[in-house]
């Protein structure tokens, strides 16, 4: 029988020999191993952060702030325009889309930018640190922790086995949503003059909410379709989505409705 260790090693060589052999050799991507140890290293500055704060000042990053969420607007507008030009010449349907695993301009280049989003997923990291320096501790809920932590491996598992294919449709919606959100952060980020401009911060929840349900919707039909993408992929992305919309629907009711209705 098998110890516990060596299942561990079984799975980490299938994993190794079963990847997407074009995606194989860019960062991060070949094992798991770098993105466990990222994640760790992200729990890790969570549970310290605060701690070595504790008695410090919050650090003033405005201008590390600014730059920061404008970047993030740029490189998001790149990854939708990518996903969405490499989607229509590729002649992609957004009903069933099957991973094109060729070495082919349009295949490589789908791939290329999947990989692009699964890292932009690893630089978002950076905004928990920043609450952190800045002492924004009840911004650390589970909802932010959760959703930034398992980003990383849901798009480090789509890069590694199946970049491209349907999955464009999810980094599609998101990108759009992330350049809406950025840029209300980067807008915020200028200071409290703009704080009369930024009225629709509860309709950015509402984005993301829409976003979620219709990954729900699009991986859902897919569920019970003949459609030649993995099964074991959809149901992941459907029962994440799912989770999502639960906790983002209760932070919205918490933040909105009730907050309303104590100040009514």
């Amino acid at each position: 029988m098998e110890s516990a260790w060596q299942r561990v090693e079984s799975l980490h060589h299938w994993i190794l020999e079963n990847g997407d052999k074009r995606t194989d050799p860019w960062l991060l991507i070949y094992s798991p191993v770098p993105i466990i140890c990222i994640f760790l290293c992200y729990l890790g500055i969570i549970w310290i952060g605060p701690k070595l704060m504790k008695h410090k000042e919050p650090m003033n990053i405005k201008a590390v702030l600014i730059v920061y969420n404008f970047a993030s607007v740029g490189l998001s507008i790149y990854m939708f325009h990518e996903f969405l030009v490499t989607s229509w010449l590729a002649n992609y349907s957004y009903l069933c889309q099957p991973v094109d695993y060729s070495p082919s301009p349009l295949g490589m280049r789908m791939a290329s930018v999947c990989w692009w989003f699964f890292f932009s997923k690893v630089i978002e990291l950076c905004d928990t640190v920043f609450f952190i320096l800045r002492k924004k501790n009840s911004q650390l809920t589970f909802l932010h922790v959760y959703h930034h932590g398992t980003m990383i491996f849901n798009w480090w598992a789509g890069v590694k086995f199946v970049a491209g294919g349907q999955s464009f449709f999810i980094g599609l919606l998101n990108t759009f949503v992330h350049i809406v959100m950025y840029s209300y952060y980067g807008l915020a980020a200028l200071g409290p003059h703009m704080q009369k401009y930024l009225w629709w911060k509860r309709y950015l929840t509402s984005l993301q909410l829409v976003q979620f349900v219709l990954m729900t919707i699009h991986t859902g039909y897919n569920l019970f379709t003949e459609c030649d993408f993995p099964d074991s992929m959809n149901a992941v992305v459907f029962a994440y989505c799912v989770s999502l919309i639960i906790l983002f629907s209760n932070f919205y009711y918490q933040s909105y409705i009730t907050r309303k209705s104590k100040k009514s």
